[in-house]
């Protein structure tokens, strides 16, 4: 197996320095380094070490050596488009942070800026968060299996208002809801 605790690093835009000093305890950058290049074997504690530091499940630091990933070969800037500095493995962006657990919306009818066919991954937070998710989409369950989604405009009490995406639709207000999801990700197929 190889580790990809580089490429992740990268992606999150963090030196060593910076993971040393987040790991619990605290390690140096150089051991880090050695980690990362297999100079020095990633035992199960300092991959579980190492995951926490970097905000990801421990598993995600691991891939096959029989599956050829996804690079990063190119970056689009100010300037146009340009070979990356050196080729990085593209880590998928729900592995990247394990923050709180994913949902995705399936989009099977056009609404709004959301196409037939689209993904709408969200991220899961309890309604005690609801007022740092104010103008953003979210999804927002409702009793029978049901569920709202819309941009977040209003809280009061317990409480929440959304916009569905589609003009011309009414608002919706959820009583209570028991966690709200704020859309993080689209996926679409080009």
């Amino acid at each position: 197996m190889i580790n990809r605790i580089r490429d992740i690093r990268l992606q999150k835009s963090l030196t060593l320095a910076d993971v040393a000093a987040a790991c619990q305890p605290p390690t140096t950058a150089q051991t880090i380094g050695r980690l990362e290049t297999g100079m020095r074997n990633l035992s199960l504690v300092w991959m579980n070490r190492i995951a926490a530091a970097l905000k990801v499940e421990p598993e995600t630091l691991l891939r096959s050596e029989a599956i050829e990933p996804a690079r990063i070969v190119a970056v689009l800037g100010e300037n146009g488009t340009e070979a990356a500095r050196k080729p990085v493995e593209a880590v998928l962006p729900h592995a990247l942070s394990a923050d709180a657990p994913w949902l995705v919306l399936s989009v099977e009818a056009s609404s709004g800026e959301f196409r037939a066919g689209d993904q709408v991954w969200l991220r899961q937070h309890g309604p005690e968060d609801a007022g740092k998710l104010m103008n953003r989409n979210v999804l927002a369950p409702q009793p029978g299996g049901r569920f709202a989604f819309g941009r977040l405009f209003e809280r009061e009490g317990e409480r929440v208002a959304l916009l569905p995406p589609a003009s011309g639709q009414r608002q919706v207000v959820v009583e209570q809801p028991a966690w709200l999801a704020v859309a993080e990700m689209l996926v679409r197929k080009l």
